[in-house]
């Protein structure tokens, strides 16, 4: 009979143990989930300013070089796209897009030397600069709370207990964009001979 109590409170006091370790774990799950949506909503903060800011630059530009209606209309599909982007995977996809879109109108002003020096396109040209340098930042908390919350859920026995809870992996991660993987290309005006 001793041994019966003693096996049964060995069994109590292990079930209680894994117990109080699952809440546990469970709400750093949930801690950790939260602070990523937290993280992308600073994210998506950042990136609307961009969204917004990216019109009024192509309307500057678009008083000095208007032959360049194309690059205009796909900055307004890129951004259509942008704002009409759901999910935290759309939005980084769209977002990517336009910061492509981003690069050419900027590149326009090397066509353009007239438009780099109109005050209007260098004040935009400082905010997006500014902006972007926000948005680099608040992509690596981002992608930092996402990497904190999978490998939380992805440790032993945290993985079981994800399962259980219905927590998945957050695979929405930042990548650079097509355009940022580009290598600059440099020309210089072919020398003159005399």
């Amino acid at each position: 009979m001793k041994g019966f109590v003693a096996v049964f409170a060995v069994l109590v006091v292990l079930a209680l143990g894994i117990g109080l370790y699952y809440i546990s774990a469970r709400n750093q799950m949930v801690a950790k989930n939260e602070t990523v949506k937290s993280d992308w909503a600073q994210v998506d903060v950042v990136l609307e300013r961009r969204a917004d800011l990216i019109p009024n630059l192509v309307e500057t530009v678009k008083g000095f070089a208007a032959q360049e209606q194309t690059v205009f209309d796909d900055v307004a599909k890129a951004r259509t796209q942008y704002l009409q982007a759901q999910t935290p995977s759309d939005k980084i996809a769209a977002s990517n897009q336009l910061y492509g879109m981003e690069m050419k109108v900027l590149a326009l002003a090397e066509n353009y030397p007239q438009l780099k020096s109109n005050e209007n396109f260098l004040r935009l040209q400082d905010e997006l600069a500014g902006t972007e340098n926000r948005i680099a930042v608040e992509r690596r908390r981002y992608d930092d709370a996402i990497q904190d919350y999978n490998t939380f859920i992805g440790l032993f026995p945290n993985n079981i207990f994800a399962t259980w809870a219905g927590f998945k992996r957050n695979e929405a991660y930042f990548n650079a964009p097509a355009a940022a993987r580009e290598v600059p290309k440099v020309q210089f005006p072919a020398p003159v001979t005399h």
